[in-house]
Order: C-alpha cells, then sequence, then structure tokens
C-alpha cells in the first residue's frame, strides 16, 4: 500500500471533522448576530444555543471522539508497515460509517439509526485495532489476511 491509499481515509475524516466545524460555527454566528443567543448567556459553556446549532455542535464534538482512536491506528500501522489492504478496506468502511452518522446527526437525527451507524463504526474500528494488535504481538495476521484477500 502506498502512503496516499493509507492516508486517503484519514484525509476524508478530517474533512468531515472540519465541515462539521465549519457549519457549527456558522449556526453559532449566524445565532449570535440574529439575536437569538446573547454571548453572555454561552461564555461559560451554557447549553443555551437553538437547537440547530447544539445539533450540529454534538456532530462535531462526536468527530473528535472515536476518530481519534482511528488516528492515532493509522499512523501507527503506517508507521510500522502493518497497513495492507485489509487495513485499507476497513478504513474506508469506518470512515463511510462516520459520513453516514454525521448525514443522520445533521438531518433528521434518528437516534437508533445513529445509533446502529455508530456501533458499527466501533466494531470495524475494535476489528482494525485487533489485528493490529494480534500482528504486532504474534506476527504476520494482517499479511495473511492480504493473501487470503487476494485468493
Amino acid at each position: 500500500m502506498t502512503i496516499r491509499d493509507v492516508l486517503l481515509p484519514l484525509f476524508v475524516e478530517v474533512i468531515l471533522t472540519f465541515v462539521m466545524l465549519f457549519s457549527m460555527a456558522f449556526l453559532r454566528t449566524t445565532a449570535i448576530a440574529g439575536g437569538s443567543v446573547a454571548t453572555r448567556d454561552i461564555a461559560l459553556r451554557e447549553p443555551k444555543w437553538p437547537a440547530r446549532a447544539t445539533q450540529v455542535a454534538n456532530s462535531f464534538h462526536n468527530q473528535l471522539e472515536l476518530p481519534l482512536l482511528f488516528y492515532v491506528l493509522t499512523i501507527l500501522a503506517w508507521d510500522t508497515h502493518h497497513a495492507g489492504t485489509v487495513f485499507v478496506a476497513l478504513a474506508w468502511l469506518f470512515v463511510l460509517l462516520r459520513v453516514i452518522q454525521a448525514i443522520i446527526h445533521v438531518t433528521d437525527n434518528h437516534v437508533r439509526r445513529r445509533g446502529l451507524a455508530f456501533i458499527l463504526g466501533a466494531i470495524v474500528l475494535a476489528i482494525m485495532w485487533a489485528f493490529f494488535i494480534t500482528d504486532i504481538v504474534v506476527g504476520n495476521i494482517m499479511f495473511i489476511t492480504d493473501i487470503v484477500v487476494g485468493l
């Protein structure tokens, strides 16, 4: 795998995080400028934002939680030369589930669908970590899975 192959899913996750950040900033700035929120009411992180601004802010904050483990794993996998085809496929699946979760979060916010996307992403990430840890401790798991995928 090339560095581009390994880091491209990470870059998409970073872009998603910035999209949520700028969306949150826009909604919050609009709320302050429009007078629906006074700065004194939110200065100490009080939850006085309009519902839509809170919804997008929650999605942004969510992109800073579980993906942290994804960022660390991607860097470790690349640095230790344990990022093969299976790793990249799982990375793309994780990022796709994060995008789906974010879309649900900022649209209809259907909790069951959003929760399903979250838990599936967490499971994929846990599998990635399990493969990586096993590969480091036992050796060659990712190499073997890449061979099996290639058959």
